[in-house]
């Protein structure tokens, strides 16, 4: 017989439901004990899909919240419930999927892809034909309630459902879903659309089989009037650039006209779609042939995308100027940390994130809006066009740079430092009137300007210290300080940001003006004390977060071994664990020492580098890189374990967790010397392998040059053989980044590792020189080096041969190296000897 609810306790838990709806704390704490009680009896949640499914005549929250509570219970407590139970949620969801309410049937549409993602795809064998065979339906609603639920599973089973394991029912569903492509309801063709997306970036074959039907029934769509299917369109054309770029060539330029329209939509979603399309692009070889034509359209829709939008700033409240409290301490939104170099600036805006003064702004804006990616777009096609770049730019950045319109003027100084990078070499003409604009920008009354001015000032902080410091340098470091000061605390940090910056590019320069900088820097340290006063609280928290880590080991270890017994656990919060202990580490620096000396932190550590969860791998990579500059003596006992767990990790397929486990490496054998090279071995390889991969992220490949480097300069015998296989890679990834320890250690290893092998060096000579001429303040003895490897090349292969090969040099770098170097005038002869005295160790140590 078919189960039916005993009538009192059906109103018991519609009493419940209605209770949790309430307001009061009380009453919602009363409510949730109520419901771990019920959870004894295995035929409450049948109560709960009768209430959503049957109850026809309660409110629709009532019943959808009953489907919630009931999809919470199947994700914990699934594997639990009684056959008869699970069996009789199953019908009723198939059974209900075309409720006539579009709450419901999205409810359900939950329910039936929570209880698949338990395992239920290959032992429910009827739900895909069923959902399938529904598609057909005439009913409206039972169409669109199963395409509801095919979306959620395609979203969160993609693999699953391209594989043997369910006898690839992809075969049959893609074609299906590529029929609905014309379906008369909007809602139904984004369904549709947004089904098949899931599948191009894993290139599903039946997917793959149907690829020139699926771009046809795109270009279809490419004018529907539903924003919704619009921005699954240009979704789908994104991931297509991605993976199957060959079958979009043909109709490029219709593709790229049809961007530069929905880069200007009138609904931001689809405009945002639209806006990836530019970035992905300019990761492909055919960018500057497919965009070169369309430079003048593009440029002002990617400006004009980069001006908060009306609803951005009544959101972020621009005109309060509230000062910080307690809760400004409260976390903003986290993700695994990733290392990445401290003069990175490939971010569109790095700073940008100081947007305003509330309590709530973090949480107003999403983290990738418009604004964020035409700015992202804007700064890899700079790098890619460059010079080609400004003349559709500068008629318009001028009247932005200058225009009455806060807005406005705050965009123009984004756009500014966007394309610092890209465009740097024909930005100087304009430098000397755009740096004090900017500098007079920093105090401005609104509190966007003066952000983004500080984020844009530290982009063009290289140009700044190289011109003589009273019409830029002093200005600028004056105003830095004051906005250090500033009451907006957005603006603190983005002041703070680019006036560290400013440090690394000055060094010297800005000796004369320390007592000054100290002053401002201790008031401003005695203000943050003044009101946090984090610094008692150092001991508690990072027992607090050594607590977590080991409490979620120990939940994890238990579920593996009893996955019915105990609850898999959250690992988000042993991964912010994880990233404070770091922030800790890095901020107490070596007084860290006594906390990590009263706890078990490297076993933790060691247990989280092996963790199946990439992120959580990731985050304990960071804390032994942090470690290891802070306090080596504990790190250094367990070097043996944690370096093979290192190498295996230099996997680019999972790009962050290389990172991060690339530059511990490379921390690590700073600090171990010549008792690094029983290790080498254990990932060098992998190093060489990932320096030469194409496509490479910048910070992966710069991460990785400067280990290789710093791996040489220790163990130069063990390295050196393999210069041939990297020394080019090595010398494109490095020849972009600003002066700074990193380059230095990781040039010195390059040096001694040519004196060790100067064969492997010959063939990619140019390039070589190339890095060099990027330094533009290397360390006296640094210089020597590179003076003393030029030198020795050119007099051994001679004077004609060496003017031979000086003619492939652009006379940019020909003048650079001759400057500096003098390898173009008269010089002493030197024969190309290993390197030894100034490059020691030793040496490094004291730098």
């Amino acid at each position: 017989m078919e189960w039916q609810p005993d009538e009192q306790g059906l109103q018991q838990v519609l009493h419940l439901l209605k209770d949790s709806q309430s307001p009061n704390t009380a009453a919602q704490r009363a409510v949730q004990q109520k419901l771990e009680q019920l959870n004894q009896f295995p035929d409450f949640n049948n109560y709960l899909i009768f209430v959503l499914t049957r109850l026809k005549t309660e409110d629709e929250p009532t019943r959808s919240l009953s489907g919630l509570i009931l999809k919470n219970n199947v994700k914990v407590h699934y594997q639990n419930f009684p056959p008869a139970v699970a069996h009789f949620i199953k019908q009723e969801c198939l059974n209900n999927i075309g409720d006539p309410s579009p709450l419901i049937r999205a409810t359900i549409g939950i329910l039936i892809t929570t209880i698949s993602t338990k395992g239920e795809l290959q032992t429910w064998p009827e739900l895909l034909p069923h959902l399938c065979n529904m598609l057909d339906s005439e009913d409206y609603n039972i169409c669109e309630g199963s395409f509801g639920a095919l979306q959620k599973i395609c979203e969160d089973s993609s693999e699953l459902l391209d594989s043997d394991a369910l006898n690839r029912p992809l075969n049959i569903m893609i074609p299906k879903f590529l029929q609905f492509f014309k379906h008369c309801s909007p809602k139904i063709r984004s369904h549709a659309i947004a089904c098949v997306n899931q599948f191009i970036i894993g290139r599903a074959q039946a997917l793959m089989d149907n690829i020139d039907t699926f771009i046809e029934s795109l270009f279809a769509l490419a004018a529907d009037e539903d924003s919704e299917v619009r921005k699954n369109v240009c979704r789908a054309l994104v991931m297509l650039l991605e993976v199957r770029v060959d079958r979009l060539i043909p109709h490029m330029r219709s593709i790229v006209e049809y961007m530069l329209q929905r880069s200007q939509d009138p609904d931001e979603n689809v405009a945002l779609e639209a806006c990836e399309f530019w970035l992905t692009l300019a990761e492909q070889p055919i960018c500057k042939d497919v965009l070169s034509g369309h430079l003048a359209q593009l440029v002002p829709v990617l400006v004009n995308g980069m001006k908060y939008s009306e609803i951005d700033i009544i959101l972020l409240k621009v005109n309060e100027a509230v000062p910080d409290n307690e809760q400004d301490i409260k976390p903003r939104f986290h993700k695994s940390r990733t290392v990445t170099l401290r003069h990175e600036g490939n971010e569109a805006e790095e700073g940008e994130e100081s947007d305003e003064d509330d309590d709530d702004d973090d949480d107003s804006l999403s983290d990738w809006n418009l604004r964020k990616c035409s700015a992202a777009a804007l700064d890899v096609l700079a790098n890619v066009f460059r010079d080609e770049l400004l003349p559709h730019l500068l008629p318009v950045l001028k009247e932005l740079l200058f225009h009455p319109d806060w807005v406005v003027k705050e965009s123009g100084i984004l756009v500014l430092g966007a394309i610092a990078e890209g465009c740097m070499q024909d930005m100087v003409l304009y430098l000397p009137e755009l740096i004090p604009h900017l500098i007079q920008c920093l105090c401005d009354k609104k509190a966007l300007v003066r952000s983004i001015a500080c984020w844009t000032l530290s982009r063009y902080a290289h140009w700044v210290v190289s011109q003589p410091p009273d019409p830029y340098l002093k200005p600028l470091m004056t105003e830095l300080l004051k906005r250090i000061l500033d009451s907006n605390k957005r603006v603190q940090e983005a002041a703070c940001s680019a006036f560290a910056t400013l440090e690394e590019e000055a060094c010297t320069e800005l000796v004369p003006y320390l007592s000054f900088i100290l002053d401002t820097l201790v008031f401003a340290f005695r203000i943050c004390y003044f009101f946090f006063g984090f610094l008692p609280y150092c001991e508690p928290v990072y027992q607090r977060c050594v607590t977590l880590v080991q409490k979620n080991l120990a939940q994890a270890m238990m579920y593996t071994q009893h996955p019915d017994q105990y609850e898999a656990p959250d690992k988000d919060f042993m991964i912010v664990a994880l990233d404070l202990l770091s922030g800790l580490a890095e901020g107490l620096g070596a007084h860290v020492e006594q906390l990590v000396t009263r706890s078990n932190i490297m076993t933790l550590i060691f247990q989280c580098m092996q963790d199946t969860m990439p992120e959580v791998r990731q985050s304990s990579f960071a804390l032994l890189g942090d470690l290891t500059k802070a306090c080596f003596l504990h790190v250094k006992p367990c070097i043996a374990e944690f370096l093979p767990v290192l190498g295996l990790n230099l996997n680019p397929e999972f790009i962050s967790v290389c990172n991060n486990a690339t530059w511990a490496i490379g921390e690590i054998a700073i600090q171990m010397g010549t008792e690094m090279q029983p290790f080498v071995a254990l990932v060098l390889n992998n190093l060489v392998e990932i320096i030469n991969r194409p496509n490479t992220p910048k910070t992966l490949l710069e991460n990785t040059a400067i280990t290789i480097g710093r791996l040489g300069y220790v163990c130069p015998q063990e390295v050196a053989p393999m210069l041939p296989q990297f020394i080019r890679p090595w010398c494109t990834s490095l020849r972009n980044i600003r002066d700074n320890e990193e380059k230095d250690s990781a040039f010195r290893g390059i040096c001694v590792m040519i004196g060790v092998n100067p064969g492997g060096v010959v063939q990619d000579f140019i390039f070589f020189c190339d890095a060099v001429a990027s330094w533009v303040n290397p360390k006296d003895d640094l210089r020597d080096m590179f003076y003393k490897i030029l030198h020795g090349f050119k007099d051994q292969v001679g004077e004609d041969n060496w003017q031979q090969f000086s003619e492939q040099f652009p006379p940019l770098l020909k003048e650079r190296l001759s400057a500096c170097y003098g390898v173009f005038c008269t010089a002493s002869r030197i024969r190309l000897v290993r390197i030894t005295g100034s490059s020691s160790l030793n040496s490094f140590h004291r730098c």
